[in-house]
């Protein structure tokens, strides 16, 4: 029995027992961790296809250890323009051990939520009539968040933090310096892991020490500590 399953935004074909190379996880080494999004489950001759996951569905998997991979040198260069830039990348990955793969009956807490806001949806339309007569509130509560955008810190000047994943922090609730530094980093990969699947695999084990700098004004010992990371990674 073998399934494919995505895990930090690749997809993996899995079988049981069986030691994979992911992007790097927000789990501590010899922690047991599930991927709900399995998109295909193969039984001998039965074939199930989820559309795009197979509801119920889950693949268990232990943490083994976490690393670095081999390293790749990227090279850029322009024509005639005296331009050469030659920088090395080693990606932060994690090993694990598939340890079970569940066809059905996996817990369904995402599903309930979903219906939760499924039903929010369907309440929304018996509450536009009120929402006519005070058109003045809504317009005042959007103008809120524009406030709120405003005052929010350049959350790009944390090292690995791009676009992206900072607007992605934005949106989350943590649009200062000060908020990042009380955040564990564990809820930081969970916030980048539900904005897109993209941005699972940013390290963020230094975002909280990075931001504290940052919201203290001490620019240059951010310098410094930047200047000492790989991938995220304090050396």
């Amino acid at each position: 029995m073998y399934a494919i399953v995505e895990i930090a935004g690749h997809q993996f074909k899995v079988e049981k027992d069986q030691r994979v190379f992911v992007n790097r996880l927000a789990t501590e080494e010899g922690k047991q961790v599930s991927f709900d999004n399995v998109l295909l489950l193969a039984d001998g001759d039965k074939v199930t296809v989820g559309a795009p996951a197979i509801n119920g569905a889950q693949v268990g998997a232990k943490v083994l250890k976490h690393l670095k991979g081999d390293k790749v040198i990227v090279f850029k260069k322009k024509r005639r323009k005296g331009y050469r830039v030659k920088n090395g990348h080693r990606q932060a990955l994690t090993e694990i051990v598939i340890e079970s793969i569940v066809a059905s009956g996996a817990k369904k807490a995402t599903k309930a939520e979903s219906e939760g806001a499924k039903a929010e949806k369907k309440a929304a339309p018996a509450k536009k009539a009120e929402t006519k007569a005070a058109a003045p509130k809504a317009e005042a509560k959007k103008a809120a968040p524009k406030k709120s955008a405003a005052k929010a810190d350049d959350l790009k000047k944390i090292e690995g933090a791009g676009p992206k994943a900072a607007e992605a922090l934005v949106n989350a609730g943590y649009e200062t310096f000060a908020k990042v530094a009380k955040a564990k980093p564990e809820e930081l990969s969970t916030v980048l892991s539900e904005a897109s699947s993209r941005l699972a695999h940013i390290v963020t084990d230094t975002w909280p020490k990075q931001a504290k700098l940052a919201a203290d004004g001490k620019w240059d010992e951010l310098k410094e500590l930047q200047d000492r990371l790989d991938g995220g990674i304090e050396k």
